[in-house]
């Protein structure tokens, strides 16, 4: 079952535009701005298998509190801004690789959304 989710998730990815650019900022007005961003992001590409307002599992783990919970749920590796990127560029053998999907500024943006969650 989790295989042909994860076929029809990969149809729908494949069939949606690309997501907007990032456009540059700084500060704290940067951060909020990178989670607006991202949050967008999430919702196009990423919510079709995660929750981003619970931690229950949908096709994926659900991301509220990951900052806070400080590990993944499915390697208990720590969750940094690095291992976010990575694992979302890279994806696993349940989650699609992301960097071919989306470009660096936007994965940065997804990372800064996740954050918040």
């Amino acid at each position: 079952m989790a295989i042909a989710a994860l076929a029809i998730a990969g149809a729908v990815f494949a069939q949606d535009p690309p997501a907007k650019k990032a456009a540059p900022a700084s500060g704290a007005k940067a951060s909020a701005a990178a989670a607006a961003r991202g949050k967008e992001i999430f919702d196009s590409k990423c919510g079709i298998c995660h929750y981003a307002d619970s931690d229950a599992k949908k096709i994926g783990p659900g991301l509220k509190g990951i900052g806070k919970r400080g590990t993944f749920t499915v390697n208990n590796n720590k969750v940094t801004d690095e291992s976010l990127r990575t694992w979302i560029e890279n994806g696993d053998s349940l989650m699609p690789p992301f960097k071919e999907v989306l470009e660096a500024p936007q994965i940065k943006d997804v990372v800064a959304y996740v954050r918040t969650l």
